[in-house]
């Protein structure tokens, strides 16, 4: 087949109908050769379906040649020119009528041929001018900025896709988020410790509150409150969405912090979470304060926020602040007072004028706010509140802490109550009680008065190294009701924490010879040859004489500087404190007796190194300075013991309610401890080492007065123990290395030689003891003395030795020689059981005094 183009008939192609379509004809034009686009032999066929360009837009599918438009009877294509191709309709190319190109593919013709037909009746141009038509309406595309913006179909979409996972996360944190139990620094509370007369003593404890219940706050301080606060407090819900989410979207981007907005979601946050500031914290929050609201009264979150709100200067809860700012308790505030206080709670440390008295005007203007408040809800009349006038707020200072004396008063009333059982040290470490002391503030100041003007004062660490070594203890008891009224435990306890009122490490020396003295009178004791022992006994005070009677380990002990009496008379021997009778004493009267007297006397039966031995006498044992305070309160109430307590009275802390806790009470369960004979023969005794022995110094009291000296080895230690009729103190010095706590002898402390009891430890006693008794009468002892311990005269002992000499009779602790010039040997005492030959022995039938009956010793 050729591939020119058909030729026209001679006469022209005939007119036709452009609807009809007739199948086939000779005229019909021939279809593209294969592979080749129809009126382009040089280059291969379209793809199927894609219709072949040219210089002519054909007409669209299924329409034709529009009137006036087609192509004129015997006009044929240009010389050379393929006529256009019809548009690709997916049609065959059909045959027209003879003569008569279309210009398009006949209908119904061709593979896949269509059925429709075109009757487009449009005006517009044909050819190349002509623009397409699109097929429908399509969607004009966003350009640019515009494709960066979510449609209205997306927001919608989005909000309610919000609101869905809102809701799922609201129920979903509702029912898992529980109220979870109160953290540990909310509820922690300080032990409040008060002298007798209720004023404050100490608090100890890391967080200085005292929770009260709401009846103790006067309505206007919690009007002040709710006006500063939250003034819809009463008819609000717990949360407020609001707020939680500017908090939150503050957190979030870092434009600050913001707590929460309502006292319920404070309470929330003090109570049961913490101050950290995070979302996570605040989710928390806005879930249990709904719940808190639902479960709990509107009363009690405001009596727990009272009670967990920070007011500043340490002061956590509503007493804590009444007392840090105006001194008094909470339910003693006024108005005025408590708006101060309310004005607080919002900025401490910029409200606090005691503290900074440039905060003034902020404080005044937040002060009027909240009374303004107060005011237009109501709580308080324009009248009242015009004549109110800014408080007059305490000076900052620190709390009641354990600087000072008060560490050690602190320490010892813990100690006590453990001992006894009504707290345990876990309890007393959590807080929250509050107890009233018996100490009495005037009488502790008194003591450290007397110690810094009689020992401090005389210090020179500088020039003197000793000086660095020394330290004071003491203790002051009455001996009719048995409280401590006094303690006095270092210099400072925040700079030296050992209590030298309580310590037990420091020998008491010659003080325990009082209690050898009462457990012989007690005992009904006799020498070695009978002889019952009163304080007019004659004995041996040589000095390392050994002592007699006794089946142990020889034992000759050393007098005070080596100094010997010979023959002395007991009371003598204890104004001088002579070893050397001391150590016979004992052993006449039995040590494990004269341990058992201490303990009844007051003595802890563990004092470590309370043997019976002889040397028992000369006071090795390292009692404290309380325990010997005890012991001669003992022997000043004439052997009466009852309970010695430093307590009066123990309460729970309780928003509830004060709950007072079971107490034995001071001087309960008094018992004899020593009879009255043996303990007023004792006070008797060292009324003498007062008035002419070794205690002179402690006359300067001004009033009757009893007491004893005493010294530890190398002179580590330095005591006095004294009473009047109405009070019993002891006072030590001990020598210590602040560096190593080794203890040091006292050589040349203060600039003396020596120190010892009847130096400064008798002048701090009776520098104390007249402070603390001044403008009460003095009375003088009332004493009971059995017959025959009336303490002799020097006189009346010359003659009474004059008869002995002309009977031919001395004491056997004189050194007294038989007829044959041997000492008399000492008996074996019957408690003690047999005992080794000690020499010749008092002729045979040599009649021996009958020996009184004893008197009853009391043992614990």
């Amino acid at each position: 087949m050729s591939d020119a183009p058909p030729q026209p008939p001679a006469g022209g192609w005939e007119p036709r109908d452009p609807t009809v379509q007739e199948p086939g004809g000779a005229d019909a034009a021939p279809a593209p050769a294969e592979g080749r686009t129809p009126g382009r032999p040089d280059r291969p066929g379209t793809p199927p379906g894609r219709e072949a360009r040219s210089g002519r837009r054909a007409p669209r599918s299924g329409t034709g040649p529009e009137p006036g438009h087609g192509t004129p009877p015997g006009e044929g294509p240009a010389p050379g020119r393929a006529p256009d191709p019809a548009p690709d309709t997916g049609q065959a190319p059909g045959p027209g009528p003879a003569g008569h190109p279309t210009g398009r593919r006949a209908p119904g013709t061709g593979p896949g041929s269509g059925t429709g037909t075109g009757t487009g009746t449009g005006t517009g141009p044909t050819g190349p001018d002509r623009p397409r038509e699109p097929k429908g309406r399509k969607r004009r595309r966003r350009t640019g900025w515009r494709r960066a913006l979510p449609t209205w179909r997306m927001l919608l979409g989005g909000l309610l896709l919000l609101v869905l996972l809102l809701g799922g996360g609201f129920l979903a944190g509702y029912h898992l988020i529980e109220i979870p139990p109160p953290n540990a620094a909310a509820t922690a509370q300080a032990n409040v410790y008060l002298y007798a007369d209720g004023s404050p003593l100490a608090q100890g404890g890391q967080v200085n509150r005292e929770s009260v219940p709401l009846e103790r706050v006067p309505r206007p301080f919690r009007q002040a409150v709710l006006a500063a606060e939250d003034r819809d407090f009463h008819t609000e819900p717990g949360v407020d969405p609001g707020a939680l989410l500017r908090a939150s979207w503050n957190t979030l981007t870092g434009k600050g912090t913001q707590g929460g907005s309502t006292i319920t979601q404070q309470y929330v946050k003090n109570y049961y979470l913490g101050q950290e500031r995070t979302v996570t914290r605040k989710v928390k929050e806005f879930f249990i304060a709904i719940k808190l609201d639902r479960a709990t009264s509107k009363d009690e979150i405001l009596e727990g926020y009272l009670n967990t709100s920070y007011y500043g200067r340490n002061a956590y809860g509503a007493q804590a602040a009444a007392q840090a700012y105006f001194g008094k308790d909470v339910q003693d505030l006024d108005t005025a007072e408590g708006a101060y206080l309310a004005s607080l709670l919002n900025a401490p440390s910029a409200y606090d004028v005691g503290a900074r008295p440039a905060n003034r005007p902020r404080a005044a203007a937040r002060w009027n706010y909240v009374l303004d408040a107060m005011v237009q809800e109501g709580w308080l009349s324009r009248p009242d509140r015009d004549a109110l006038e800014f408080p007059a707020v305490l000076p900052s200072h620190p709390t009641a802490g354990l600087a000072g004396q008060r560490g050690y008063a602190v320490q010892a009333v813990n100690t006590f109550l453990a001992r006894h059982g009504v707290l345990t040290e876990k309890a007393l470490a959590a807080g929250g009680y509050r107890i009233t002391t018996t100490l009495r503030k005037d009488r502790v100041d008194a003591f450290a008065e007397a110690v810094k003007a009689q020992v401090l004062d005389r210090l020179d660490p500088q020039n003197n190294p000793t000086d660095q070594y020394v330290r004071v203890g003491g203790a002051s008891i009455e001996p009719s009701t048995g409280k401590v009224v006094a303690l006095y435990g270092g210099v400072d306890y925040t700079r030296q924490y050992v209590n030298n009122a309580t310590r037990r490490d420091y020998q008491v020396g010659s003080t325990f010879k009082p209690f050898v003295l009462a457990a012989a009178v007690a005992q009904g004791a006799a020498t070695q040859r009978g002889e019952r022992i009163t304080p007019n006994t004659v004995y041996d005070g040589t000095n390392k004489r050994p002592v007699q009677g006794w089946t142990g380990a020889a034992y000759a002990p050393a007098n005070e500087d080596d100094a010997s009496y010979g023959g002395i008379p007991l009371h003598t021997a204890t104004d001088r404190s002579v070893n050397a009778v001391y150590a016979q004493l004992a052993v006449d009267v039995g040590p494990e007796k004269v341990r058992r007297t201490a303990i009844a006397l007051g003595l802890p039966a563990d004092t470590p190194d309370l043997t019976a031995s002889p040397s028992i006498a000369l006071g090795p044992a390292t009692a404290s300075v309380l325990d010997m305070a005890e012991a001669y309160a003992t022997l000043a109430n004439h052997g009466k013991r009852g309970l010695y307590s430093l307590v009066e009275k123990v309460e729970r802390i309780d928003p509830a309610g004060d709950r007072e806790l079971p107490l034995p009470a001071a001087g309960s369960g008094a018992r004899q401890a020593v009879s009255r004979a043996a303990a007023d023969t004792t006070t008797a005794v060292l009324r003498g080492v007062v008035e002419g022995g070794t205690g002179t110094a402690a006359r300067a009291v001004g009033r009757p007065a009893a007491g004893k000296t005493g010294t530890a080895e190398e002179d580590k230690a330095a005591w006095f123990a004294g009473y009047t009729p109405d009070l019993a103190t002891v006072v030590a010095l001990m020598g210590q290395d602040p560096k190593t706590g080794a203890q040091k002898p006292l050589y040349g402390a203060m600039g003396l030689a020596r120190v010892n009891g009847g130096g400064a430890p008798a002048e701090v006693w009776a520098h104390y003891t007249g402070t603390a008794l001044d403008g009460t009468p003095a009375r003088d002892f009332d004493l009971e003395l059995p017959k025959g311990s009336e303490i002799k005269k020097k006189d009346e002992r010359e003659t009474e030795e004059g008869t002995e000499e002309e009977t031919g009779e001395r004491t056997e602790e004189a050194g007294a020689e038989d007829a044959t010039g041997a000492t008399a040997g000492d008996r074996p005492h019957p408690a003690e059981g047999p005992q080794a030959p000690q020499g010749p022995q008092a002729p045979p039938g040599t009649p021996a005094p009958a020996r009184p009956a004893t008197d009853t010793l009391v043992i614990e």
